[in-house]
């Protein structure tokens, strides 16, 4: 009997248990209210934009020469220091010139006696000539004199060579100025030895003109396509940072330069240094210009990233139970559900109508082809196997690429400096309307497709789409019952919570 008793409290222990957790289940659904979420909003508006495309760049000067020595030797004398100004010609160093002007003295002697040798061939060679006219030597002895003789002249000619050498050697010991300019750099001092071997030791470089010098930019592969000779630059340098320095784009060097698999290429930046501040060397942070509009449509590019919540489901099995039952709250539902989309434009429209057509990848190759630009054209991208079986078809010499990304060329193509390829972008603006019947009015979001032009990173130029004064949405704060619920939806299974990325 005992037993029975305290079976009996456990089970009426654990009914109360279960009724205890289902009534506060029930209690927690039926008060929650999901609030519709709060929307932040901005005004297109209209201004000027200016795109940029940032590098940085060491300042060069524009001519800057490496003054070597083609000789060894030690060095006797400096006429010229850092920073000296030097005129072309100009004799900035002397190597010791004993070892050279021996070797003159040499090639000299060498020469006298190669000429001594030679007159004496050419007396033995008219003796020759003679006897053999009478007939008292042979055929034979007249040529051997004759061919002594000619290697007598090019003796002479042999040794005058290497005094001509031994004397350039010793013109070599005096350093000239090939530019004139200023000295920025200096190797050696007096009393040191330089050793010409494969490459000539550098004993000064010399910066042509200081006033005129260069940025040599690295632009990135993904930037480079927008840059053009031509533009406008500005730039800073660490030394004055609240300076901004002019420059314009001179070149743009077709060599590409990889390092860790990030490929740049040279942009050549002239610059006017008229005061002298800035120095060689100097690091730039560049940010050329490449295109410029006044007076457009601009919207924020927060409104770009905007992406609108899903409403709430509550589709777990508990609140199905209470929804039959007539408990719980009904969300409500986001702006967004409610709202068609945009008919702002005829493009709008044909946007809509292009995207509810679905791509299966057996359509004709023109026509796949067509459809996968103009998806890509309003932002979107084609499923995996579709881009694939285009990649096929390019592959096969099915289809041919087209110039500038597959567009036909128009009246942009045919201008001299093209406008940056626009995009098409969903955007969401925020309007108000007032029900049939009468009440508060309703806020209500709608999706429209703009196309886009060119961005300063903050702000994106607006071609068509929007006009001026439209709210459009640029975030969004959420209930707090939904964020508890994307909270519980990025719970790790493992334990712990899970961070969104």
């Amino acid at each position: 009997m005992a037993r029975t008793g305290k079976a009996r409290w456990v089970k009426w222990l654990v009914a109360l248990v279960v009724l205890s957790v289902v009534g506060g289940i029930v209690f927690y659904y039926a008060t929650d209210e999901d609030e519709a979420p709060q929307y932040q909003t901005a005004v297109v508006t209209r201004g000027d934009l200016t795109q940029v495309v940032t590098a940085s760049g060491q300042l060069n000067p524009v001519l800057n020469v490496q003054v070597g020595s083609q000789i060894s030797g030690n060095i006797a004398k400096l006429f010229a220091d850092f920073n000296s100004l030097v005129k072309s010609n100009q004799v900035v160093a002397q190597l010791d010139p004993s070892i050279c002007q021996a070797s003159v003295h040499q090639a000299e002697a060498d020469l006298a006696n190669a000429r001594a040798s030679q007159e004496l061939q050419q007396a033995e060679t008219r003796r020759a000539e003679l006897l053999f006219k009478d007939r008292l030597i042979s055929q034979s002895d007249y040529d051997k004199a004759l061919a002594t003789l000619h290697q007598a002249e090019a003796q002479v000619k042999i040794k005058q060579a290497s005094l001509e050498r031994s004397q350039l050697d010793l013109s070599h010991c005096t350093i000239y100025a090939p530019v004139d300019g200023i000295v920025i750099s200096r190797s050696v001092d007096v009393g040191q030895t330089v050793a010409a071997s494969m490459n000539a030791p550098v004993l000064f470089q010399i910066a042509n003109d200081l006033s005129n010098m260069q940025i040599d930019a690295n632009v990135s592969e993904a930037d480079v396509g927008t840059v053009e000779m031509g533009q406008q630059v500005g730039f800073t340098v660490d030394a004055y940072p609240n300076r901004t320095f002019n420059g314009r784009v001179v070149q743009i060097r077709n060599s590409p330069v990889t390092v860790q698999n990030v490929v740049t290429y040279d942009t050549v930046i002239g610059v006017t240094n008229a005061d002298f501040k800035l120095k060689p060397g100097m690091t730039a942070t560049v940010s050329i210009t490449t295109a410029q509009r006044t007076n457009v449509l601009k919207v924020p590019n927060a409104a770009l990233r905007f992406k609108p919540p899903e409403p709430s489901t509550n589709q777990t099995a508990m609140v199905q139970l209470l929804a039959k039952l007539g408990l719980g709250a009904k969300p409500k539902p986001a702006p967004t559900n409610a709202a068609p989309v945009a008919a702002a434009s005829g493009t709008n429209q044909a946007a809509a109508a292009g995207a509810s057509a679905t791509l299966t990848g057996n359509e004709a190759p023109e026509e796949l082809q067509r459809r996968v630009r103009e998806m890509r054209e309003r932002g979107e991208e084609p499923p995996a196997e579709i881009s694939a079986k285009l990649r096929e078809l390019y592959r096969s010499g099915v289809l041919q690429r087209g110039g500038q990304g597959g567009r036909p060329g128009g009246a942009e193509g045919a201008s001299s400096r093209p406008r940056p390829a626009a995009s098409w972008r969903t955007i969401y603006i925020m309007t108000t309307n007032t029900p049939a019947g009468g009440g508060e009015p309703v806020s209500t979001l709608e999706s429209v497709r703009v196309r886009l032009g060119i961005t300063d990173n903050s702000s994106t130029e607006v071609l068509s789409g929007l006009k001026e004064g439209d709210r459009i949405v640029t975030g969004v704060k959420l209930s707090q019952p939904q964020e508890t619920a994307n909270a519980q939806m990025n719970r790790s299974p493992f334990g712990g919570m899970g961070r969104m990325r």
